[in-house]
């Protein structure tokens, strides 16, 4: 029962993160609402208002054609690097603590939780809310993730480039950029060191991506943003019947407690 529950609401995020991929990619990579324009057609699926937020033609640039007035750029243009480090004198007592080998495909599995002189010492990198995390030591284990409802001692390893967005309406965009298959296959492709192949984080930001003018963004920030918040939402309501599974399960196979009541456990915190 629990486990049902919890593998129909990973489903709905693989949907959902899915659906914001293809817009991502219909808007900033195949253009899709240009290309429509250009003809004299109305965009598909796009209201009056945000059809007339896009260009009518396209130009040159080092990326190929792009939509006139939009530039090729990176992600450093639309975020910071690694803006936040603990150090011996501004750190929490205690950390929780995000890795690479419990990260995966914009799932955390596990986060730790150390008192700061226990933890590893590459538990250093603050995560905040928005933030994308990119895994830069053997980059096509496609160790990503967005982050949301974090603690204010969250934190991630400096395995991680850490892609902290410089306005609200760039948050999306950059986590999509970042983590779509071709950027993921290209820092696998660019890393290097036998054993841990892996880049710096600089290559990371340094990823190109075809930049639209705000305008746009606000537009694509208000139809993901919602997308990402049941995502968030879905994840820690798995994380939470998968904590009740493990702390019931023992119990209802000792005979402590019985099935109706283990039911009316999970209807409550569903």
């Amino acid at each position: 029962m629990l486990d049902d529950r919890i593998a129909l609401l990973r489903e709905t995020n693989a949907t959902l993160e899915a659906i914001a991929q293809a817009l991502f990619k219909s808007w900033f990579v195949d253009f899709d609402p240009v290309h429509a324009r250009a003809l004299g057609e109305e965009p598909a699926g796009l209201s009056p208002e945000v059809a007339a937020l896009f260009p009518a033609s396209f130009e040159e640039s080092e990326l190929g054609i792009v939509p006139k007035g939009w530039r090729v750029g990176t992600l450093a243009d639309l975020s910071d690097l690694n803006p936040e480090s603990w150090t011996s004198r501004t750190h929490p007592e205690s950390v929780r603590y995000v890795d690479l080998a419990n990260t995966k495909d914009n799932v955390i599995a596990e986060v730790t939780e150390f008192s700061f002189e226990e933890a590893p010492s590459r538990a250093r990198r603050v995560l905040r809310d928005g933030d994308t995390i990119v895994g830069t030591v053997r980059p096509g284990n496609r160790s990503f993730a967005f982050i949301s409802n974090a603690s204010a001692n969250l934190t991630g390893s400096t395995g991680f480039a850490v892609l902290r967005p410089r306005h609200d309406r760039n948050t999306e965009f950059v986590f999509l950029a970042a983590t779509s298959d071709n950027s993921i296959d290209h820092l696998a492709h660019v890393a290097d060191g036998g054993a841990y192949p892996a880049v710096r984080s600089e290559v990371v930001s340094g990823l190109s991506c075809v930049v639209p003018d705000g305008d746009v963004l606000c537009a694509f920030h208000e139809v993901a943003q919602p997308i990402f918040n049941k995502v968030a939402a879905n994840h820690q309501q798995a994380q939470t019947l998968a904590t009740l599974r493990d702390t019931l399960l023992p119990r209802l196979i000792s005979g402590q407690l019985r099935l109706p009541e283990v039911e009316a456990m999970v209807e409550e915190v569903s």
